[in-house]
């Protein structure tokens, strides 16, 4: 999705402050960002501020044309993907709503033709006034996407909705709407994502580094190409995927029990989650309580990919994960084979960056047939190469 053109209208509203952020991340990842703003916006945050964050000029003014020929707004309209208003208010609302084109923002956004992205944020009492509702409800009858508001303390001091989602979740938002290659459209996808905890006792746990980060992406990545996904997660720190039914659970026992009942509805799983091998018998538990050793005795937990792999109905598409320290490529075979999956995705966890709690990852999948090897990508990138290679054909 690199290079893709984005342009984002900023209103005048205190928020205005985070899509700063926003810009800033988007442009460090290849995007080509232009910022349009409103003069209320110039209260709040300057066009310098935005101009070094994007590198492209933010124009006030439609009759500004700093000594070139083309005509801002059309140039723009015309070479947009995607077009934010970011943050939202009444005021802008109600203008596109109805068509009102009284300046740079407004007369490009009448211009546009791409998929169009509203983020309100005002006082709760302004979003609940049914003229913004109905403003809402006619901006999205004619195809734009909202992107409801968050809730809690506003600047103003009211508490409710009206807060302007935090920058990740509109870039979030953005790269769903981005990625119009739907080759999972009508497909049902069950992910396995982190850690799981096995308890000692009601203080210690055996666990293990996971952070769930590489099966979250894979979560975004199978959304985004149209898939109805569900997402089995250990405990981690990570924030929910938007538009992914979500289900939490701790211990190994509990991903199989949400796991297993929901197998014969998928078309395609994915166990990315790194799922403890051991849990401590009940007997050595009710040891601990009594004295201060560990000695531990322990039994295996379900393997859930062999079981999923056992019970696999014909057409499903199984996929699993292979972490390992050494032989990697042969320890994933024999992982492909034995636990009849249709691919494994294997890393080295001794190797730089592709390891746990990192952004990036080095993978290799790993079929019947073949051997991909994708390189160091973002774990982003490498959900969606993993996706593409194992399920568009």
């Amino acid at each position: 999705m690199s290079k893709k053109c984005i342009v984002i209208g900023v209103s005048g509203g205190i928020s205005a402050y985070k899509i700063c952020s926003l810009v800033s991340s988007l442009k460090k990842q290849d995007y080509e960002v232009h910022v349009l703003m409103t003069k209320s916006a110039t209260q709040f945050v300057g066009p310098m501020t935005f101009e070094t964050l994007s590198g492209e000029d933010v124009i006030l003014d439609m009759f500004e044309i700093n000594g070139k020929t083309h005509v801002p707004h059309i140039t723009l309209a015309k070479k947009a993907d995607l077009f934010v208003i970011a943050p939202a208010s009444a005021d802008i609302i109600a203008k596109v709503a109805h068509g009102i084109a009284d300046d740079m923002l407004t007369t490009t956004f009448l211009a546009a033709t791409c998929p169009k992205l509203i983020v309100p944020a005002m006082n709760t009492h302004m979003l609940e006034n049914p003229i913004t509702q109905d403003n809402l409800e006619k901006c999205r009858s004619y195809g734009m996407e909202i992107l409801e508001s968050g809730v809690g303390y506003l600047a103003c001091g009211d508490s409710g909705k009206g807060r302007l989602p935090e920058p990740n979740e509109i870039e979030d938002k953005i790269k769903d709407l981005l990625y119009t290659d739907k080759f999972l459209e009508g497909k049902k996808v069950l992910i396995t994502a982190g850690p799981t905890q096995e308890a000692i006792d009601p203080v210690r746990y055996i666990s293990n580094h996971s952070t769930g980060k590489m099966g979250y992406a894979l979560a975004r990545a199978a959304r985004n190409a149209g898939a109805e996904v569900t997402l089995v997660a250990g405990k981690n720190h990570l924030a929910d995927v938007p538009g992914v039914n979500m289900v939490h659970v701790v211990s190994a026992e509990e991903m199989k029990d949400a796991v297993l009942p929901l197998q014969k509805k998928m078309d395609v799983m994915i166990l990315s989650a790194a799922v403890a091998d051991f849990r401590p018998k009940t007997i050595a538990r009710e040891k601990i309580h009594k004295n201060s050793g560990l000695g531990l005795e322990l039994e295996r937990t379900t393997d859930i990919l062999a079981t999923l792999g056992e019970k696999k109905k014909k057409g499903q598409v199984l996929i699993g994960f292979a972490m390992e320290t050494e032989n990697m490529v042969a320890s994933a075979q024999k992982k492909l084979e034995k636990k009849n999956c249709d691919f494994i995705v294997a890393n080295d966890l001794r190797e730089e960056g592709a390891g746990f709690a990192v952004d990036t990852n080095h993978v290799t999948i790993i079929s019947k047939k073949e051997e991909r090897d994708l390189g160091l990508l973002s774990k982003e990138e490498t959900a969606e190469e993993i996706l593409k290679y194992c399920l568009k054909g």
